[in-house]
């Protein structure tokens, strides 16, 4: 169902996960077209968008999918619909999900100041040394640093963990509460067109017979 007629090679992979080719708008319409074609009730659908859409928000980068199909499965959801409804996290939905939920995080656990890019930057880089230095202290005598992942931990992934909630929540319910009618008018007119074309061909199949036993007689 999702494999592609030409599969794209690394570099092609890679450049789609930053802007997918046709834009983020055909990206956007293509996922759509794949969730109303799933074969399960429009509230089944509907879980597994929820429960995809929510996995985007908090910072559990690689492990987004895998995420999504157990809160899928738990809440008895599609789990097709949960795997596609990660894509929705994307270069441009991301750094507005991580503002957000590092400022509703701040205010959430009372954390005094702001942040700032540099300041996000700085942390990352100071975790990713500690993460280094204490990786080399295995097999040298040097004792192990915490201090910038201790650092990073309190101001930015805690905040951001704690914050992405709320927002999760919140634009997973609104997207849920939408998939449920537009599926449900979507399946209702696929069914009425399934119909038309039954008894179109139904006719025409009694029309060839009839005709068929008149020029018989």
């Amino acid at each position: 169902m999702f494999r592609r007629r030409n599969p794209l090679s690394w570099a092609q992979w890679a450049k789609e996960q930053v802007y997918p080719r046709g834009g983020f708008k055909r990206a956007t319409t293509y996922l759509w077209h794949r969730l109303r074609r799933l074969p399960d009730p429009p509230h089944r659908i509907a879980r597994g968008v929820f429960a995809g859409t929510f996995v985007n928000f908090p910072p559990i980068l690689g492990f987004q999918v895998l995420s999504a199909l157990g809160l899928a499965w738990l809440m008895r959801g599609n789990l097709l619909a949960a795997a596609l409804a990660t894509l929705l996290s994307n270069p441009i939905t991301t750094p507005i999900i991580a503002i957000v939920s590092l400022k509703m995080g701040y205010w959430m656990l009372g954390i005094d100041g702001g942040f700032t890019v540099h300041a996000v930057f700085t942390a990352f880089a100071a975790a990713g040394h500690d993460l280094w230095f204490n990786f080399l202290a295995i097999f040298n005598h040097h004792t192990a640093r915490w201090e910038g992942l201790r650092d990073f931990w309190d101001h930015i992934y805690l905040p951001y963990f704690v914050g992405s909630i709320i927002p999760g929540l919140l634009t997973s319910t609104v997207l849920y509460k939408l998939t449920i009618p537009a599926l449900t008018a979507y399946q209702a007119l696929r069914r009425r067109a399934l119909m038309k074309r039954v008894a179109a061909r139904r006719a025409a199949r009694d029309a060839a017979e009839a005709a068929s036993r008149e020029s018989g007689e």
